[in-house]
């Protein structure tokens, strides 16, 4: 884990659930980091609630790569879980 941030490292916040499959996939496949991160979450009752999240931390453009990626593997997941239930 990256002890020092600098101006060119982003973050992609690692959505709560996401399987760690896809979270090594990305690891392994882009120059990324796994980072701990605080952030608040304000939702129903939980405002000013701050929680420890997992993220990817990399430069910009690799980031933004990982995020498609990122989303297009949930999609699948999400789509393969839904007809496997039928």
């Amino acid at each position: 884990m990256a002890d020092e941030i600098t101006d060119d490292d982003f973050d992609l916040i690692i959505p709560p659930g996401t399987p760690r499959t896809i979270i090594r996939d990305i690891a392994t496949k882009y120059e990324v980091e796994i980072v701990s991160v605080t952030r608040p979450l304000s939702y129903a009752n939980m405002v000013s609630d701050e929680r420890e999240l997992l993220a990817f931390r990399g430069k910009q453009n690799v980031i933004e790569e990982a995020n498609e990626y990122l989303i297009a593997e949930i999609k699948k997941f999400i789509e393969k879980d839904e007809y496997d239930d039928k």
